[in-house]
């Protein structure tokens, strides 16, 4: 491949080289561009490389205002909007591999490489990780090498001293990107991300429809990540509040309208009646972005958790959301107690929506339900009776928790109860619920997410989607909201020992966890803590961490405006002492200037005097006139001298004409 391409002329190969450059910038983005743009872009590209290859002549305009007004029209037609972040991403890449088609001067190229730079940052409106900020790394140096290429018109330059080139100047302005970084204010996020689509996977929606998704796959992505002070809670106690779901239509399961109580920040007895028992559990979050004002915290936080730029209200049914979706990395500190009470005591004060069923579905489940009532052994002991005669019926009556129940019919409660008898975590929490309604027990179901695996490098607990989970919640007289897991009576481990369900796996990949278990596993938690180092320092480098920074060095009270004004101050004194090391470089300790001027001050010995701005072709025809063919060795000696310092592809290099002026015969 490398021959074939060192055998094209260098149009043709430099064309590809940057064709090949921007397909790796485009690629990060097909998830996001609907499948016209990606099948467009790539044809174009494709085009283009074909034409070089074969040196056949560029389309017409026509053929490219064609193309611009389809991709127009495709882009209205699919966003319904020719501006916002998607249409102009859209855009912007079908114009990037627009203007490869008319790639016939070098100003066509400097116009395709800020086109390129541009399309590069658009990645960051979809992902700000590792991976993606890896991949534009990469990306940048092949632009620069392709811009470096560009200014090099003479010869065939290999690619690889281009790279270099590229390469160095990366280096020398990572200092600046770095200061920058670090002193550039930040107002607040420049960019969000797009809506979520959680159907089929794991993970955590406004509403909950039972039934329609016949198998479920577990997505590891990071939710958040959690770091306790001092020793964690047990895993059975690691309930993180999301969502509550009290309507039912018979197959989706909906929030209550919200009601929120009055912020509250001091003292331990807080909204919706919550009452808190035993030492606080204190933790940090790192919670990724989702695109909803849902803050997460294990149950139950009485105070708001503390997030600069948010604020947070508690809803009456425990939950705390803010009043904006969380569209950046987010970090909060919260403080909270596993041992607590809340909601009414009276039965009065309990709302009729938690008793409600709809009318029609389910008749099994409610004959089910009045059998029970009917039994007066399980009568005795009351709502909490009947709650453990359910949670026994789930542990004996050959219940199964699986990520492939199937899809569900009409009556979603009768056919867990009484037909399949299988389901993940939101069949057995829906038919729960259903069955204690039927009995007019007040109850309903909490989403959130259970439990975590620290990471043993950097002490870190993860939550992933895959951690999403729903519960269940009813209400008993004298002690109010209590939370029931009808999942653990079905799967103990789910909660308890922490036993996770596995989706299938490839081959390869099973294949090397059952032969390196220990080093996939190690691999893992190495690659998630390098994920979290970088959203913990760079990610959630916040302007509050930057006033950090200026009261380490000495401001009192620094704001933004400090900020800029310490940037300036460094840019001007970088830039003015790199003006001056680079005068003071070439007029003084440019060792090419310091032989010639070597050369300068041993002709003046010999009786020649030469002007101080004389250049070596100049002095080589000064000193064969004066001295005749005696001085041809010096004359082509100053000849390479001059070589040396103006051409591509010097023969010798300046610390072989060094050696060789100390071995000169020079004239008398």
């Amino acid at each position: 491949m490398l021959i074939w391409l060192k055998a094209l002329p260098r149009d043709a190969r430099d064309t590809l080289f940057l064709l090949l450059v921007i397909g790796w910038v485009v690629l990060p983005q097909v998830n996001h561009l609907p499948w016209w743009c990606t099948l467009l872009a790539a044809g174009m590209l494709l085009w283009r490389g074909w034409l070089a290859v074969v040196s056949r002549r560029l389309p017409s305009q026509w053929w490219l205002l064609a193309l611009l007004a389809v991709a127009l029209m495709a882009t209205w037609f699919t966003h319904r909007t020719l501006l916002g972040r998607d249409a102009g991403v859209t855009l912007i890449v079908i114009l990037l591999a627009l203007k490869t088609l008319e790639l016939r001067a070098r100003r066509d190229a400097f116009v395709i490489f800020f086109l390129g730079f541009f399309t590069m940052l658009t990645n960051f409106f979809f992902s700000q990780s590792l991976v993606t900020a890896a991949a534009m790394l990469v990306a940048l140096l092949g632009l620069l090498t392709a811009l470096v290429n560009a200014h090099m018109p003479v010869g065939k330059p290999p690619l690889l001293q281009a790279a270099r080139t590229a390469a160095t100047m990366t280096l020398l302005g990572a200092p600046i990107m770095a200061v920058l970084f670090l002193l550039f204010p930040r107002f607040g996020p420049l960019w969000g991300i797009p809506s979520d689509a959680m159907s089929g996977r794991s993970g955590l929606s406004a509403t909950m429809q039972v039934g329609n998704i016949a198998t479920l796959a577990l997505d590891d992505s990071i939710a958040m990540r959690i770091r306790f002070e001092g020793p964690p809670p047990p895993q059975q106690d690691l309930y993180f509040r999301g969502p509550v779901l009290s309507t039912f239509d018979g197959r989706e399961w909906r929030t209550l309208q919200r009601r929120f109580e009055t912020r509250f920040s001091t003292g331990l007895t807080g909204p919706a009646g919550l009452q808190v028992a035993g030492a606080p559990v204190r933790y940090e979050v790192t919670l990724e972005p989702n695109n909803r004002p849902w803050i997460f915290v294990l149950d139950a936080a009485a105070r708001a958790p503390a997030a600069p730029g948010f604020d947070m209200a508690m809803s009456s049914e425990l939950q705390w959301v803010a009043t904006r979706p969380v569209t950046d990395l987010l970090r909060y500190r919260a403080e909270s107690h596993t041992q607590f009470r809340y909601g009414p005591r009276s039965a009065p004060a309990v709302l009729p929506e938690y008793r409600e069923l709809p009318p029609g579905f389910n008749p099994r489940t409610l004959e089910l339900a009045g059998r029970m009532l009917n039994d007066p052994a399980l009568n005795a002991g009351g709502t909490m009776g009947l709650v453990n005669a359910v949670l026994q019926r789930l542990r004996t009556g050959g219940y199964r928790y699986t990520l492939e129940p199937g899809a569900y019919g009409e009556h979603t409660a009768d056919e867990f109860w009484f037909d399949r008898k299988e389901g993940f975590c939101e069949h057995i929490a829906s038919a729960f619920v259903l069955l204690m309604r039927a009995m007019d027990v007040p109850s309903r179901v909490v989403t959130g997410y259970q439990g975590g695996d620290r990471n043993p490098v950097d002490g870190f607990w993860a939550v992933r989607q895959s951690d999403a989970h729903a519960w269940a919640e009813v209400w008993l007289a004298g002690r109010g909201w209590i939370r029931v897991d009808p999942t653990a009576a079905v799967a103990p481990g789910r909660t308890g020992a922490f036993e996770r369900l596995q989706a299938s796996r490839g081959a390869l990949a099973s294949a090397f966890d059952a032969v390196t278990p220990n080093v996939s596993a190690s691999l893992r938690a190495a690659w998630e803590a390098l994920n979290n180092a970088w959203n913990q320092r760079i990610l959630n480098y916040t302007q509050s961490k930057q006033l950090d920074l200026l009261k380490n060095l000495g401001f009192e009270s620094p704001s933004w405006e400090d900020l800029s004004y310490v940037l300036i101050a460094i840019v001007v004194l970088v830039a003015a002492g790199g003006a001056g090391l680079t005068l003071w470089e070439r007029s003084q300790h440019d060792p090419w200037l310091r032989l010639l001027a070597a050369v300068r001050k041993r002709l003046l010995q010999a009786g020649l005097q030469l002007a101080p701005a004389s250049a070596p072709r100049q002095i080589a025809t000064l000193v064969t006139s004066r001295f005749g063919g005696a001085a041809q060795p010096l004359a082509d000696w100053l000849l390479k001298l001059e070589l040396q310092r103006y051409s591509r592809s010097p023969h010798s290099s300046l610390a072989a004409l060094q050696r060789e002026f100390k071995q000169l015969a020079w004239p008398n």
